[in-house]
């Protein structure tokens, strides 16, 4: 008998005659039943649908007749509150409080994100619907306005003028931000200390730089302190002092990105500091370093003041951004919106198209880009690398060959000769090994062998004896 067994046994005996003994079920748990966190079921449907029609008749029924309310903006606010409130009692109905929660939360999320497309949609639509009438004409991409006045057809004029000048512009600006940031970036990211918290909070502070302020200050000192005239040039300057920080900024977020193992390998192999920056820092965030870019030129090819005080303001084409003023595509359309007439407005529309456009390009290139994580390759980048992997295979195959391999050892390995074939003699003829079982103290240079032990025998002098050394 067990133990448990006996005390079964002993707990029975103890049990008066005629007493009833009332036994506990065992709880069984109820098997967990896994929720639905992604997709769209039939119930939540008719929630959806359930909440967003009470909310449109209870809202109907304050305005117009229980309460004293009026307005657009505010019937759609209530009309909203009830809506998430009825939603949220719908849904009670048959999920638990966290799942309330969570899909309330998903509704108010989706909102905003409508709102906020909505939004870009208007403004992009509305530009590209008021500026149809200039953007179907060839001439408004070939030519520019010095020909054409304000009551001129459309078919007359173009923003040929604007659209180079925004392009030399950038250009100047990147062939400065572009060395400028990255180099920054990389400072403060590899060089930490007090200095570079420093220039950090500087870029920080210039991030919120207004517009005006960066033209007023390349105003003042390249054309009043120096005596220059307006020109691309200037308006160049005062543009990459507006892309500087965010070129900076962005660098610096993605070099952080950078896995700290790579740089430790490079370093374990004796990669100095700046070898290390430019053969594996670098090439790891070029995708993020592209984006950067691309963001910092969205920033700057929208800029207006800037351009108005230091490139001032032509109707002609000019592609020298050293000589005379220049225009851009944001001040071609202050300038075109700003007249009374229908087709001047019309091509400020075009060209507020056109920029956004521009705009729009570069920041899907810049999402496209920065998709990529630090050390992602495209095929492209994966199919030369493998290319060039292959022909490093090919080279060290022809470096280690039997032929040319005794060049390539860093150490001497090869033995001395004996003294057997420098004479001529049998070069596998091994030198004679000294008998100690029979030789003598003489031999061994002691008085005679100890008993029980083998004589050692003493080494050849290494060196002639000194004056007054015994050997």
């Amino acid at each position: 008998m067990t133990v448990v067994e006996a005390e079964e046994t002993f707990v029975e005996a103890a049990q008066p005659v005629g007493t009833v003994v009332s036994v506990v079920p065992e709880l069984v748990a109820a098997p967990e039943q896994p929720r639905r966190i992604g997709g769209v079921s039939r119930s939540a449907v008719l929630s959806l649908a359930g909440a967003a029609a009470s909310a449109l008749c209870v809202t109907v029924l304050l305005f117009g007749e229980l309460a004293p309310f009026s307005g657009t903006l505010g019937f759609a606010v209530t009309a909203y509150l009830v809506f998430l409130a009825v939603y949220a009692v719908l849904t009670g109905f048959e999920e638990d409080g966290q799942a309330v929660r969570d899909r309330v939360m998903t509704v108010v999320l989706w909102t905003a994100a409508s709102l906020l497309f909505s939004a870009l949609a208007l403004v992009v639509g509305f530009t590209a619907w008021r500026g149809k009438d200039a953007l179907p004409h060839a001439n408004f991409f070939t030519q520019d306005m010095q020909a054409a006045g304000p009551l001129d057809p459309l078919t007359n004029g173009g923003i040929a003028h604007a659209m180079v000048g925004t392009l030399i512009m950038i250009g100047i600006a990147l062939t400065i931000t572009v060395p400028l940031g990255l180099a920054c970036a990389v400072y403060l990211n590899q060089l930490p200390g007090r200095f570079s918290r420093f220039v950090r909070t500087i870029v920080e502070a210039m991030t919120a730089l207004p517009s005006i302020v960066a033209g007023l200050m390349v105003y003042a000192v390249w054309i009043l302190g120096l005596g220059m005239q307006k020109s691309g040039l200037a308006a160049g300057f005062a543009i990459s002092v507006m892309m500087l920080p965010i070129v900076i900024r962005a660098s610096d977020v993605v070099l952080r990105l950078v896995p700290g193992t790579l740089t430790e390998a490079a370093e374990a192999l004796g990669a100095p500091r700046w070898r290390t920056v430019w053969h594996v820092v670098l090439p790891t965030a070029r995708s993020g370093l592209a984006t950067a870019v691309i963001l910092g030129t969205a920033r700057g090819i929208g800029e207006t003041s800037p351009v108005l005080l230091t490139a001032g303001f032509t109707a002609a084409l000019n592609a020298d951004p050293t000589a005379g003023p220049m225009v851009s595509l944001p001040l071609a359309v202050f300038n075109f919106v700003k007249s009374p007439q229908p087709e001047m407005i019309a091509r400020g529309f075009g060209a507020a198209a056109v920029l956004m456009t521009m705009v729009l390009v570069l920041f899907v290139v810049a999402r496209v880009i920065g998709g990529r994580g630090p050390g992602h390759q495209t095929r492209r980048q994966a199919r030369g690398t493998a290319r060039a992997s292959r022909r490093d295979v090919a080279r060290f195959d022809e470096l280690h060959t039997p032929a040319s391999a005794a060049g390539l050892s860093l150490f001497d390995t090869s033995a001395p000769e004996p003294a057997a074939v420098a004479d001529g003699g049998d070069a596998t003829q091994r030198p004679p090994v000294p008998d100690y079982e029979s030789s003598t103290g003489d031999e061994c240079g002691i008085d005679g062998p100890a008993e029980g032990r083998a004589p050692t025998p003493r080494p050849a002098p290494t060196h002639a004896p000194a004056p007054g050394e015994t050997d």
